[in-house]
């Protein structure tokens, strides 16, 4: 499984339930990359969707602790074991975890693939990514040349899970 996100310095992902910023070439590699594909995220991640409706063109995938939670247009489990059923037939390498917080580090174990826009600033954040820089089992194996957006600088990284950790 692979995970996707925009990190800044401090590997801060978020404020009060929105992203930091909003780059317009990170958010096509995002629908590049997902389009078609299946999506995992939670409640909150959704909520903060326009009208907090699913992605289009994706199947999306809602992990809630709370078992009345229901969504029209997308799956609702309520366990890492009911997700993991849940995704049993597609391809591993089509299914994107996509945040937010607590999603990312239940599922953190399952993935072998990380796609990092890693942007060099410090943003005020309350959530934030797993620093891979310091899990020894990853590694980067691509990184985009400077991108610019404004003021911003920032990378596309692609950072994997080393072959001696894989499950």
């Amino acid at each position: 499984m692979n995970l996707i996100a925009a990190v800044d310095r401090h590997w801060g992902i978020g404020f009060q339930n929105e992203l930091l910023v909003r780059i317009p070439k990170d958010q096509k590699f995002f629908r590049q990359e997902t389009t078609g594909k299946v999506v995992v995220l939670g409640r909150k991640t959704l909520e903060t969707f326009p009208q907090g409706l699913p992605l289009k063109n994706r199947t999306n995938i809602i992990l809630s602790k709370d078992p009345s939670y229901q969504v029209r247009g997308a799956e609702v489990v309520h366990s890492v074991e009911e997700l993991l059923l849940a995704v049993k037939g597609y391809p591993t390498e089509d299914i994107y975890i996509i945040g937010g917080e607590s999603i990312y580090r239940q599922l953190l174990p399952y993935c072998d693939t990380a796609h990092i826009t890693k942007i060099d600033y410090t943003f005020q954040a309350d959530a934030f990514f797993p620093n891979l820089d310091k899990e020894e089992e990853w590694e980067v194996t691509a990184e985009s040349e400077e991108e610019t957006y404004f003021d911003l600088e920032y990378y596309f990284v692609k950072y994997e899970r080393s072959k001696l950790f894989r499950s």
